[in-house]
């Protein structure tokens, strides 16, 4: 089993991989694969509307990153999309890739778990959060949730590793995503044991 995660910031190596990298690492503690797939900082194309998707399976526009993450939808038997919070909302390129990548490629994410994450330094994470699960609600995948929303605060990726709940939220998520995963695939195994809650606030 392999869970695709998918980090919408153009920072490779910033604040949503960040608590992406906690998400994956609770995956592969239960013996889960992971994948991380990098949205990049290069121009991506807006959804147009003209419907050739329908026939082709893919988009008309196969020169940005939407062409190099067919495969990794393909090959995934979940997914875990993170992005940045830009004036409450998810990066606009992430966005137009994921209205193309719904439109065009839909049937192979229908009815696979999802789960949403975000990087806020202070506001905007419950908007950003609920954008993004509406692209798994309405696509029939079942959503995968933790013990909060799925979300980390901080303006640095050393910020985020001091966010002791968020990056707890993060393992809960993975944990609880193998379990489902094993679940559906007819494993009887106990839900995951829960961590000690380990609140915390924007200044620690």
């Amino acid at each position: 089993m392999k869970v695709l995660l998918i980090n919408g910031s153009p920072h490779p190596k910033g604040c949503t991989y960040t608590a992406l990298t906690e998400v994956a690492g609770a995956l592969e503690n239960n013996g889960i694969e992971t994948e991380f797939f990098q949205l990049g900082a290069k121009p991506v194309h807006g959804c147009m509307g003209c419907g050739k998707c329908k026939q082709s399976g893919k988009c008309i526009f196969e020169d940005d990153a939407l062409a190099q993450l067919y495969p990794a939808v393909e090959s995934a038997d979940a997914y875990v999309v993170g992005s940045p919070v830009y004036y409450a909302g998810p990066n606009g390129a992430l966005c137009a890739i994921l209205d193309r990548l719904f439109y065009s490629h839909g049937q192979y994410l229908t009815g696979k778990p999802a789960a949403a994450v975000v990087s806020c330094r202070r506001g905007g994470a419950s908007a950003s959060f609920d954008r993004l699960n509406k692209y798994f609600s309405i696509n029939q995948m079942p959503i995968v949730t933790s013990q909060y929303w799925n979300a980390v605060h901080g303006n640095t990726p050393d910020d985020v590793r001091q966010d002791r709940e968020g990056l707890q939220i993060m393992r809960t998520l993975g944990n609880n995503m193998a379990w489902l995963l094993k679940t559906m695939a007819g494993a009887d195994v106990p839900r995951p044991e829960r961590e000690a809650w380990t609140p915390t606030n924007f200044i620690h």
